[in-house]
């Protein structure tokens, strides 16, 4: 039903939509749903164990192989609110759709890649190609499933697939490396294509609202984003007094401030303020945002530690990680069942602390530590935390928000979290590389003594290998004790700044709202 909704001085068309009206089949819809979700989330780290022969295989150096990491994360988070909004303008369905056979195909162009341009290309693909997808999945889920107990059903397993898609993404990596590190790419083609044709059949079309792209809006948000990210990131390497370094933060921060005012001054804006106007979701944003960066620190981290300095395969790699998909899933689903009887506060603040725990426990490893004693509690800690955490504020981000804004609300959702990720690890990653530094620093005279009393030159080399995972632990450990930080922070904010009820969650605001 069509009304007009007077918004300051402006009447906008806008169009009523129940949830779950019309739909059937809703475990089909979820199961395609979540199917998407997954590929999208775990396309972020499933590469991550092939690098090395990625890089022996089409001669990227060391400064380039990052952006086989970084072109994907940063067309995803910065094109998010582009693609929330192209869903409530040209229609969910089909722009979840696009997103979907998009990402199998720039998949496939990944795969068959025999340099490194091409390769980055179809990573810049596959990440355009998430930004569609992944907004339009969420609002999918809240025009199609009912308010209360289907939704947050719905919800829990939406969140298990991000939440668990990263980890997931570590195993499947570990286990196609061992085939070819093409695979990685090979394996999300069938599954995007046969995501796309199903959706045609169990995937309801939402009713398409009136509005404009905020191109302005994403180019600013989107390459800010990029220049500040990068410019943390060669912090790392080249030190916070290099020009430009500072350059490139400068810019990127200029960029993200112009993106603000003309979002401020539009009139079809990417991420209308209305949005991050009430208590509830900008609380539950900022706290996604501290999460992000200490989830992607925990895999990218971790990850090489396990390798490097445990010496594990790349498929041990991937099922030592096994248990956090098992923790992450487990949590998630007592999480949808006490959102039922608690206030989010406490569910979410609670996590909070789990992940720091699992954090702090990292921050104590040490060259000689073992999997089971020193690594497997805090991976189930933080994995449970994790699950906790993603449930409640995957609720309250898009609670209240009306069904023609939901593509907008979720897409907000995801690129906070994308975002925190990528500036997070920029950030732990020069803190990391600088302990390393100033700890080799202070172990490089005892490796001159040794020179100094004639010891053979494979000595000398096993010597600098045992300097090197020393340091390379002392800089890790540093990252994880900030992780530890930034873990309690978000369980302090949770407490004090979330102050929905759980009552609340169980109905929808249907009053429309004006759009851009």
């Amino acid at each position: 039903m069509s009304e007009d909704v007077v918004k300051g001085d402006r009447p906008v068309d806008t169009v009523a939509e129940p949830a779950g009206h019309g739909h059937r089949n809703l475990g089909i819809a979820l199961a395609l749903i979540s199917m998407a979700q997954l590929m999208v989330v775990l396309d972020g780290t499933v590469v991550n164990i092939a690098l090395p022969h990625i890089k022996d295989a089409l001669g990227f150096t060391d400064a380039t192989l990052t952006w086989v990491v970084n072109a994907y994360a940063l067309a995803f988070g910065g094109l998010l609110l582009l693609g929330g909004r192209m869903g409530d303008i040209l229609g969910r369905r089909k722009v979840f759709v696009f997103g979907v056979v998009l990402f199998g195909v720039a998949s496939f162009v990944g795969g068959i890649a025999q340099s490194e341009g091409v390769l980055l290309a179809s990573r810049i693909l596959q990440g355009v190609a998430a930004a569609a997808a992944s907004p339009n999945a969420l609002a999918l889920i809240t025009t199609t499933f009912p308010a209360g107990k289907e939704r947050n059903r719905a919800m829990a397993v939406y969140a298990a697939m991000s939440g668990a898609g990263a980890a997931v993404g570590l195993i499947l990596g570990g286990a196609l490396t061992e085939l070819s590190w093409r695979w990685t790419f090979f394996i999300n083609t069938p599954i995007g294509l046969i995501v796309a044709v199903l959706a045609f059949r169990y995937l309801g079309e939402s009713a398409r609202q009136k509005g404009k792209f905020d191109l302005p809006g994403a180019i600013t948000g989107t390459v800010g984003l990029t220049s500040l990210v990068y410019g943390l990131t060669r912090a790392g390497s080249k030190g916070w007094g290099d020009t430009w370094t500072l350059i490139f933060i400068g810019a990127g921060v200029l960029l993200l401030a112009l993106f603000l005012v003309i979002e401020a001054r539009s009139r079809h804006a990417l991420m209308p303020f209305r949005i991050l106007a009430n208590r509830t979701r900008g609380v539950s944003f900022f706290v996604m945002l501290i999460v992000g960066a200490a989830m992607f620190s925990m895999f990218y981290f971790l990850g090489i530690f396990v390798q490097m300095i445990m010496g594990y395969s790349a498929i041990v790699t991937g099922l030592a990680f096994l248990p956090f998909s098992v923790g992450i899933v487990a949590a998630a689903q007592l999480a949808s069942v006490l959102i039922a009887r608690m206030d989010p506060r406490w569910i979410s603040g609670a996590g909070g602390l789990f992940v720091a725990a699992g954090m702090f426990g990292f921050s104590r490893l040490e060259v000689t530590s073992s999997y089971a004693p020193d690594l497997l509690p805090y991976i189930l800690l933080l994995s449970f935390g994790m699950g906790l955490i993603f449930v409640p504020l995957t609720l309250t981000a898009v609670s209240g928000v009306a069904n023609e804004d939901s593509g907008v609300g979720s897409a907000v959702l995801n690129t906070v979290q994308q975002i925190g990720g990528a500036i997070g690890l920029a950030l732990l990653g020069t803190v990391s590389t600088n302990a390393i530094k100033d700890k080799f620093t202070e172990l490089a005279p005892g490796l001159q003594k040794a020179a100094e009393a004639g010891q053979s030159p494979e000595q000398l080399g096993q010597l600098k290998d045992q300097f090197t995972a020393v340091a390379t632990t002392h800089g890790f450990t540093r990252a994880f004790l900030w992780s530890t930080f930034l873990a309690l922070g978000s369980a302090i904010i949770t407490l004090i700044g979330l102050s929905v009820k759980h009552k609340d969650l169980a109905t929808d605001s249907s009053a429309p709202v004006h759009i851009g």
